[in-house]
């Protein structure tokens, strides 16, 4: 009798894992996958309490998260999507080649779009879904690399014409081009976002969902079953913006949010990971973060091999290649896959023994495949109680072949032969002719071909094009704003208070506002006790989607901390980049939502313009509206923080952006003036504008606001205080701004007590204003040379004022020294150039020379140097004012 007994260590554990995994199979199907789970958890704690140690995973195999036989029926018709998809591929690669033979050098991306064409076909098909008069639509981050098969599939929508699409990258042209990535700006009627900033669309596209929500609970947009979807590629992810935000999805279960990653597995230079699999490690990094993830690795094709990998020897290569090797597969033959995939194993090469090479090779990845995208887009809309992540596997440059498909080369291509253009005509079936296929002309189909009206009827029923961007609704009722600022002309009578102060009582009676209280959406990252905004809590709430599960530790307090599902107030936490993706969201949802939503973003100036520079721009690129305030600002002004908190740039930094409106006040009347005059333009004449208003935390008493002063604070100065001093022979005419205002008013008073100077003195609320609109005037008077010249407003200041100029603020020179050009003799201007200091500020001001001492001694300087005072006056000067004439440059020291 023949002995069955195992024989060896390696059989018995053979047959134990069988027996389990029928047992396995028999809970299956007695009890159903959820029934399984609670079994494998039971499981793992058992082995966990008997000392079993088990590594963490939070990765599943590399295999499709939906199997082949869950997947939903496919709606379409593939073979019409196959050609609609065929045409955008021809078009899009068209129109880049086409620009670069017209001007070369002018660029383009063909390879990204077509790793991507069957995710984003998908989505147009069947997805995405339009905004109309009475429906709300879908919000769509498109990757921006990809633009060029944005605009193909336009065209052949018939909503861009040829000729758009023949200056690609010429927008200067008669008759206007096409931006080289999604610009609101540039495209106000076509792009809603722009994302081509690497990480900015992922954390933007966070941010924007969770203020719909925030919206759906304050009552202001109705509930619906909108998706916000972002498109990014796996390169992307390095960078900190595309996943830092990504807990704060799954915290506030934005089911709502559907990001797509298009994991090609290379960047621009060659793989995002040629030694391991980005996959994988971001499958983990989302799991672990609270994600539903899908993943979308492997084409129908593979569906029938994997059903025979009964013993996991498929799903073990499949996930120990790493994605270097998996990119040199994309490129060699099939030949060379048999030997270096399927070779590494008999058992593996037995399995594919009755494929060719050339089907080996033709076996495709799923995100190029329409039945996996469709399926996994289905669960994704569908899943509820979690932002799912789709990892979509493509090949960069899929369908452009020896040109470049999978190569190291392909982000960079933008030209193709005559062979490779007929190559890839040919491959997806383009009836263009060998005769004309060099010139790689557009192709669009008649109006009444299947193709154009299957497309035209599917986003009918999806609700509209996209992307589209429009805005329709009704200018903002202003009528009771000029009684709620004018509490704020009248001066603080004799009490001390900050302009931060100020602010913050004028946004508690903007929210109490009848007309746009229920729109103001203040947004402050952590420091609301730092800028005194902790009476709100009590007033309008912080916003929770789940309300408050807890009792705060302040309760018993007046103004604790209150936390409610219709709050108001967006409490970010330590994240500036976060916080501004929250004022984007919201200062665009007027085009986004139809909703006049105004927030105003109170964060430390230091951490602002300098930290989050690159979202700045963005909110300029897509038309933002609403204000950012500069909290503790002035580089003297905040006492005691030191190097990393004393902002004496921002207001530079702001000037280079063209629609950001910049102020620096220095009194409460001059803020009251400013948001009331930003209200009417942004939300009444409907500017596509912003504002970034500094405030500070030194207290003093607010003036009342001098008559006739309104303009001048609108268009960056006025004067504040003329002269007593009446037949002196020197004269000044001192330019403050900010809290330095207050230390020029005191110089004034020194000059002319002391030195028999009379000074007048002028508040310069924004040099930038100052500075544009002298260059405005420049450039006109250069275009209308025989026209009347016209004149800057600070010349129409200052042209016929006699003295000497002295400027001081809490900025960088550079700020007044902006508008030199324009006045009838030279500047002098003090500034805080350098690092701060850990110190008071009279310390400070001391130390960057701008209080008042020094103000009157580059005053005396300036009057020796043009014979109005005797030499020996500023000599003397620095004895008297006890000025260390050698002490360090603070610019360098």
């Amino acid at each position: 009798m023949r002995n069955t007994a195992p024989k060896n260590a390696a059989e018995i554990e053979a047959l134990e894992t069988r027996e389990w995994l029928e047992s396995l199979d028999y809970v299956l199907q007695a009890g159903g996958p959820a029934r399984v789970g609670r079994l494998l958890r039971e499981l793992g704690d058992y082995a966990r309490q008997k000392g079993v140690s088990q590594p963490f995973t939070a990765n599943t195999p590399y295999i499709n998260t939906i199997p082949a036989a869950d997947q939903p029926p496919f709606p379409g018709s593939r073979e019409i999507e196959r050609r609609i998809k065929s045409l955008v591929r021809w078009n899009a690669l068209a129109m880049v080649v086409k620009a670069n033979k017209l001007e070369d050098g002018i660029g383009g991306h063909i390879s990204t779009y077509a790793s991507a064409a069957t995710l984003y076909e998908v989505g147009f098909n069947h997805f995405f879904k339009g905004k109309g008069d009475n429906h709300d639509g879908d919000i769509i981050y498109f990757q921006g690399h990809a633009a060029p098969g944005i605009y193909a599939r336009a065209f052949l929508e018939g909503r861009l014409p040829a000729e758009r699409l023949e200056n690609f990258r010429r927008e200067l042209k008669p008759g206007g081009g096409l931006s080289s990535y999604p610009h609101p700006w540039l495209m106000p009627d076509f792009w809603e976002f722009p994302t081509v900033s690497m990480g900015l669309g992922p954390i933007k596209s966070i941010y924007q969902a969770r203020f719909m929500r925030y919206l759906e609970d304050r009552g202001l947009k109705k509930r619906s079953n909108c998706k916000v979807w972002a498109f990014v590629g796996d390169g992307e992810t390095d960078e900190p913006e595309s996943l830092g935000a990504i807990t704060l999805a799954s915290r506030e279960k934005l089911d709502n949010l559907i990001f797509v990653i298009n994991c090609n597995l290379q960047r621009l230079d060659g793989p995002v990971r040629g030694n391991g699999q980005i996959i994988q490690e971001l499958e983990a990094i989302f799991r672990g973060a609270g994600w539903n993830v899908i993943k979308v690795l492997w084409g129908a094709e593979w569906d029938a091999l994997l059903e025979k990998d009964h013993d996991g020897l498929l799903m073990k290569r499949m996930g120990e290649v790493v994605d270097g090797e998996y990119q040199k597969y994309a490129v060699e033959s099939g030949e060379y896959v048999r030997k270096h995939f399927w070779g590494a194993d008999a058992r593996l090469l037995d399995m594919v023994k009755h494929l060719s090479d050339e089907q080996l090779k033709k076996l495709t990845l799923g995100g190029h495949d329409p039945i996996k995208v469709y399926s996994a887009y289905k669960a994704a809309v569908e899943h509820t109680g979690q932002p799912t992540v789709i990892l979509a596997r493509t090949i960069k440059g899929y369908g452009i072949g020896e040109a470049g498909e999978g190569k190291n080369i392909t982000h960079q291509q933008k030209k193709l032969n005559e062979d490779e253009l007929k190559a890839f005509r040919t491959r997806f079936g383009i009836p263009i002719g060998d005769e004309d296929v060099a010139k790689a002309p557009f192709y669009r189909p008649p109006d009444n071909s299947p193709e154009v009206s299957y497309m035209l009827e599917r986003r009918k029923q999806l609700g509209g094009f996209v992307p589209s961007r429009k805005v329709q609704l009704e200018p903002l009722k202003t009528a009771t704003l000029p009684e709620l600022f004018s509490e704020f002309h009248q001066g603080s009578e004799g009490r001390k208070a900050s302009t931060t102060m100020a602010f913050v009582r004028m946004l508690a009676k903007l929210l109490r506002d009848k007309e746009v209280g229920e729109l103001i959406v203040p947004i402050v990252p952590d420091e609301a006790r730092t800028f005194g905004m902790e009476a709100l809590f009590r007033q309008v709430g912080i916003y929770s989607h789940v309300g408050q599960l807890y009792e705060p530790v302040d309760m018993d307090t007046l103004l604790y901390y209150k936390e409610a599902t219709e709050g108001q107030i967006l409490e970010e936490g330590i994240t500036e980049a976060g916080s501004i993706s929250s004022f984007i969201a919201a200062g665009t949802a007027y085009a986004t939502h139809g909703i006049n939503a105004i927030p105003f973003f109170i964060y430390y100036s230091m951490f602002g313009m300098q930290r989050v520079g690159d979202l700045v721009w963005a909110a300029a690129d897509t038309r933002t509206r609403g204000f950012l305030l500069g909290g503790t600002a002035g580089r003297t002004t905040l006492s005691g923080e030191g190097l990393q908190h004393q902002d004496g740039h921002s207001h530079l930094l702001s000037l280079a952006v063209p629609n950001l409106i910049s102020y620096d006040p220095a009194y409460a009347y001059e803020i009251a003036v400013i948001i009331e005059d930003g209200i009417r333009r942004m939300y009444v004449d409907g500017e596509s504008i912003f504002y970034y208003i500094t405030v500070m935390n030194e207290q003093y008493e607010m003036p009342p606001m001098p008559k006739d002063a309104r303009e001048g604070i609108l268009r960056g100065m006025y004067r504040l205080r003329a002269s007593a001093k009446k037949g002196a022979k020197a004269k000044a005419q001192l330019l403050g701004s900010g809290a330095i205002l207050n230390e020029v008013v005191k110089a004034q008073q020194i000059l002319e007590e002391q030195y028999n100077v009379a000074a007048d003195v002028w508040s310069v609320t924004s040099y930038q204003e100052l500075y544009r609109d002298g260059h405005a005037v420049e450039r006109w008077n250069r275009m209308h040379p025989g026209e009347k010249p016209r004149v800057p407003f600070v010349t129409q200041c200052l042209g016929s004022a006699e003295g000497v100029f002295v400027a001081a603020s809490d900025y960088v020179k550079v700020l007044p020294d902006g508008i030199d050009r324009w006045l009838p003799r030279r500047l002098a201007a003090l500034g805080t150039d350098g690092f701060g200091r850990s110190e008071g500020r009279g310390s400070l001001r001391d130390f960057f020379e701008v209080d008042a001492k020094h103000i009157v001694l580059t005053t005396l300087v300036e009057l020796a140097r043009a014979g109005s005072v005797d030499a020996s006056v500023p000599q003397k000067a620095i004895a008297a004012l006890g000025i260390n004439a050698e002490k360090p440059n603070p610019a360098i020291s």
